[in-house]
């Protein structure tokens, strides 16, 4: 099986599931490298609600195996008042078992995000995200200043991960820079995975 960096995002209105498409398409630059498209199913406020097993449109959720064998891991979320969205976390809190058995220690993993405004806290979501990774003993890799898109964006973009500006419900058209740094994030940790699994 060819390694892969899995990408797990959860995406409401569509901005972060078009950050994820161009974070695989970094990923896909790295020779002997696959990027693998997972979401996260819905959280209800209803205990009786259930997410159909496949959902009816976009990538499948992520399974254990999904994570426990990927290479590298780049984890995407909205902004939910400066923090990651509930069913992100949700399926977050539900990988002990992984933790417990050290499955992604030493694997390198990277964040992004979308936020309807500029300063809705892109940054503090980014940290937020990392967290439960450092827990699981992955390496969080950032996008370096040496990605000029970093100093000249308007929109989206951070040395702790790749963001985007949406506007308000509809998803806006990622940036120029918005695209670069999202591939430039996936081909980093593509070819970080394939040096630490040397």
């Amino acid at each position: 099986m060819t390694p892969y960096i899995l990408v797990l995002y959860y995406s409401r209105s569509g901005s972060t599931l078009e950050m994820a498409k161009q974070i695989a398409r970094g990923v896909e630059q790295v020779s002997g490298m696959e990027a693998r498209l997972r979401t996260v199913p819905a959280v209800s406020t209803t205990i009786e609600a259930i997410e159909p097993a496949i959902p009816d449109s976009g990538a499948i959720y992520c399974s254990e195996a999904d994570l426990k064998n990927c290479s590298g891991l780049i984890l995407g979320s909205p902004t939910r008042f400066g923090n990651m969205a509930a069913p992100m976390k949700y399926f977050l809190d539900g990988t002990s078992g992984l933790w417990l058995n050290g499955d992604l220690i030493n694997k390198p993993a990277a964040v992004f995000t979308s936020t309807s405004t500029l300063h809705g806290g892109q940054e503090s979501t980014l940290l937020s995200m990392m967290l439960p990774l450092l827990h699981q003993g992955m390496v969080i890799a950032g996008i370096p200043y040496s990605e000029a898109g970093i100093s000249t964006t308007t929109t989206g973009g951070t040395p702790y991960g790749a963001s985007h500006l949406a506007s308000g419900d509809t998803p806006t058209k990622l940036s120029s820079e918005e695209i670069a740094l999202c591939q430039a994030l996936g081909k980093r940790v593509a070819t970080l995975a394939l040096k630490l699994s040397n």
